[in-house]
Order: C-alpha cells, then structure tokens, then sequence
C-alpha cells in the first residue's frame, strides 16, 4: 500500500512540475535577472517541494508555495552576489595615494611572501596592515567572526616575519602597500 501512496504522489508532483517549472523560473528569472541562475532557482525550488510534497499538495495554493519557495531561493542568491561584491571591491581596491621613490626590492620581497599565505591570512594582513581596517570591519569584509581576523592575522604576520626574515614586517607590509597601492596579485 506504501508503494500506491508513493506512486501516486510521484505521479502528482510530475505533473505539477510539468505544469508550473516553466512559470518558476520565469519568475525566478525576473526576482534576479539571470537566466541561467532562474533554471538552477526553479530546479532547486522543485527538489525543495519534492521533499515536502505531502505537506505542499495539503497546501489551499500549492502553486503559491512554490512562488515562495523560489522568492526565497532569489532573495538568497541576490543577497550572497551583493555580499561577495562588496568583499571583492574592498579586497581589490586600489589606493589612490601614492609615494614618491617607492622602495621597489621591498615591495616585491612583501607581494611575493605575501603570495606565499594562504588567502584567507592573506587577506586578513593586506586588510588590516595595508588598508588600515578595523578588526571588526574586516570581520565583515571577509564573513568571518573577529577572532577569526585576530588569529589569521597574527599568524599571517608571524609567518611574514619569517619568510621577510625581519621583526619590522607589520611596517614593512604597511609601507610597501601603501606606496603600491596593490595587495601582490590574486590567488590563482
């Protein structure tokens, strides 16, 4: 009897993915202006609806379920492209002042150990040393807790230090962004 039960509820979401996939991710294609994502969005809803069939298909407006499944699916995605954005144009931006007669072998010796972190204590170091952040507005830059910034950077510097063979390297990497404007490169 479990099988009849599941066969028909199979055969019921077929249908209503056949009749409504297509308005999903038109709708979904309008909440984000992406084609290519409106189809993952639509899919992703369906599979989300799928799960809960027998709670939808209980629903008055299964139909508006759905609708705001894949809302909320957009709202997702819209938020996380607007979050890696502001990350990406405050990692990469370039400063505007620059120095006269920078120390060029000091500045290649602090992008290539720089080169040498991994990204994320890499990050930490450019943006609290070289961009003067705050620990907390790194945290936000980098969607990660402050004391994740803390430790990062801390090791990030200790490991500086090492490779730049110098107990100066907070100044160092300090002086070398400042006078370049640039963090050495982005991780390939």
């Amino acid at each position: 009897m479990g099988t009849v039960v599941d066969d028909a509820a199979s055969v019921e979401f077929h249908a209503f993915f056949e009749r409504h996939y297509a308005e999903l991710a038109r709708f979904a294609h309008l909440l984000t202006g992406e084609a290519d994502a409106a189809d993952d969005l639509a899919a992703d809803a369906l599979l989300a609806l799928w799960h809960r069939w027998d709670r939808v298909r209980a629903s008055e407006h299964p139909v508006a379920y759905a609708r705001g499944v894949v809302a909320n699916l957009a709202r997702t995605r819209i938020r996380s492209a607007v979050r890696e954005r502001r990350r990406i144009a405050l990692f990469w931006a370039q400063r505007e002042e620059k120095a006269e007669n920078p120390d060029v072998a000091g500045v290649v010796d602090v992008q290539g150990a720089l080169r040498r972190l991994p990204f994320r204590k890499r990050a930490c170091v450019v943006l609290r040393h070289a961009f003067d952040l705050s620990e907390k507005d790194t945290a936000l830059a980098l969607g990660v807790s402050v004391g994740t910034v803390k430790s990062q950077t801390s090791k990030g510097m200790a490991e500086l230090q090492r490779l730049l063979g110098t107990q100066g390297a907070p100044r160092k990497v300090h002086a070398a962004m400042a006078r370049t404007g640039t963090t050495g490169g982005r991780d390939r």
